[in-house]
């Protein structure tokens, strides 16, 4: 029977929401203990008002208290059966929003009243259902921090958006310092923010399945690679040429297993390093999209807006390497140099072991290459520094800016003679050499006409034939530039090309791709023009001008 008493909360005071002490009835007939009523009451002296926390019946004068024999006494006897107190678990504990109609150890809240601007518990938040005075109410999942949804100059409640500010404020707000402003509730603000976290769920969703496919991938051509590799075939190879040496050559033969067999283990070392980045990302993105995923069922539109911008952002892009897997690869070099020992024995056994292990370490089982620049801001992640090389320029040129302008003035310089310099045509190279790597730059030009492209160092500099200009011998690539059209140019191959014309040109060089590439850059990137090679020895920036006043100048890039 206790226990039915109980559950019924009959004799539970609404405020502490433990057993009566001291119980006292107020004249709408509910309940409390002594302490917990004068607690209330005593907060709200200053009006002279004083209501009833359950059924916010108001009574004045402040009614007077006197303890409730009988109730009193049945409360004894309901704690000599052994009633136990309300689960611990229902008390608030570190991350739970508590109750703040409890005292003493409060309860955990269940719902917040965006109108009171309170948390309540199961018990305390039953008025807000059973009252006629609280239907108009907002109540939503317990949240916490509800005093940064006032005002804090009116310290009215915040349910409007002001567009103009970007903030949010209240209704007083609207008619006064926001009074022009762009203002919409907060529900019209979240309805179009909404719409944009959807796109960003998307977006994050799409690039979980990209990043699974190319694990997947990953894991497919570490298998292959490990099972059916020509290193492994070629191994078996090197091991039948071995085993007919002598026994003075053994070692050597182990040292080139070995190497083989490390070469193709780190190959496999950077793929498993990849796929554990990939999975790192996804679960970091699977994370977010949760996130996200939270924010947009929140009821709480002042919640939702608060927290928009920092979930909401897009995404970073993250740059992340191709992987191929070389599956035809030959060690006829290795063979030959190890089939070579037979006739050279110890004497020239050392010796060939270098050449051995050169030949292996340019074998690769994996190529990873970071994608292909999308947009300027990619292409700058490669920018270098290029200074123009006086000891090439011809004698009309003029350089100024730091060795980084060009100017054709048809007045003879004085500078001395060197092997290096152009004597006819108005060029002029770079100091730096470029290989091995990507490298990315950008110049400006204005004038007649400017040739912009790249050579080899062994370009001829003497005269005014083929051999000498940029793009007209088998050395040298290079897009030249008038005032009315594009052409690119190499072993006196023309090639022309249709495109807007731009002041100025960006040039991405890929050396070990073998690709060179002309863009005219404004607000976007155009391709003009790639040319796809194998280059096999440095390349220098170079310059060439044609008419005179024409001028080129390297820019600075951040």
């Amino acid at each position: 029977m206790a226990s039915n008493l109980w559950s019924e909360d009959r004799f539970s005071c609404s405020v502490c929401l433990e057993l009566l002490k001291d119980p006292v009835a107020i004249p709408c007939g509910h309940s409390y203990c002594m302490g917990c009523i004068k607690n209330c009451w005593d907060h709200t002296d200053h009006t002279g008002v004083y209501s009833c926390p359950q059924c916010r019946e108001t009574f004045t004068p402040r009614p007077d208290l006197r303890r409730n024999t009988m109730l009193a006494a049945v409360v004894e006897e309901l704690k000599k059966t052994g009633l136990n107190p309300p689960p611990a678990q229902s008390y608030a504990g570190s991350g739970d929003v508590p109750c703040d109609a409890c005292t003493g150890r409060k309860f955990k809240a269940v719902k917040s009243c965006l109108t009171c601007l309170a948390s309540y518990c199961e018990t305390h938040v039953k008025p807000h259902y059973e009252g006629a005075a609280f239907k108009r109410h907002k109540l939503v999942n317990a949240t916490g921090n509800l005093e940064q949804k006032l005002c804090a100059e009116h310290q009215k409640v915040l349910e409007v958006f002001c567009r103009t500010d970007q903030t949010f404020i209240c209704l007083l707000c609207t008619q006064d310092k926001h009074k022009s402003h762009d203002t919409v509730s907060a529900e019209t603000e979240r309805t179009g923010k909404q719409k944009q976290l959807g796109e960003t769920q998307t977006e994050i969703q799409q690039r979980i399945q990209e990043r699974l496919k190319e694990v997947e991938k990953l894991k497919q051509k570490r298998c292959g690679s490990l099972q059916w590799s020509s290193a492994q075939r070629e191994m078996k190879e090197s091991k039948k040429i071995f085993t007919e040496l002598i026994r003075s050559i053994e070692k050597i033969h182990t040292e080139v297993i070995e190497l083989i067999g490390a070469n193709e283990k780190a190959a496999v070392n950077q793929a498993e390093g990849r796929m554990k980045k990939l999975e790192h990302e996804i679960a970091e993105l699977r994370r977010r999209n949760a996130e996200l995923k939270q924010l947009s069922e929140t009821e709480d539109h002042i919640h939702f807006l608060q927290n928009f911008q920092s979930l909401c952002a897009p995404p970073e892009a993250g740059d992340l390497p191709s992987v191929t897997v070389n599956t035809d690869i030959s060690f006829g070099a290795v063979r030959k140099a190890v089939s070579e020992l037979k006739d050279h024995i110890e004497d020239f056994c050392k010796g060939e072991l270098v050449k051995i292990t050169t030949t292996v370490n340019e074998v690769a089982v994996y190529s990873l290459q970071a994608p292909e620049p999308r947009n300027r801001a990619e292409f700058l992640k490669y920018s270098c520094q290029l200074t123009l090389d006086p000891n090439t320029a011809h004698r009309e040129l003029c350089l100024s800016e730091g060795n980084r302008k060009v100017t054709w003035r048809r007045e003879t310089q004085r500078c001395p003679d060197h092997p290096e310099r152009f004597d006819r045509l108005a060029q002029v190279l770079c100091r730096e050499g470029l290989s091995g790597t990507r490298c990315y730059w950008e110049i400006e030009w204005s004038g007649g006409g400017a040739s912009i492209g790249v050579t080899y160092k062994g370009i001829s500099r003497k005269g005014r034939d083929h051999s000498c200009a940029l793009g007209f011998n088998d050395k040298s690539w290079s897009l030249f530039c008038s005032d009315s059209s594009y052409t690119a140019w190499h072993n006196n191959n023309k090639t022309a090309i249709t495109a807007p014309l731009s002041p100025r040109v960006g040039v991405y060089l890929d050396f070990n791709a073998g690709t060179l590439s002309f863009y005219g850059v404004s607000d976007t990137m155009t391709l003009l023009h790639r040319f796809q090679t194998t280059f096999t020895e440095p390349l220098y920036p170079g310059f060439g001008l044609l008419g005179s006043g024409s001028r080129v100048t390297i820019c600075q890039l951040n």
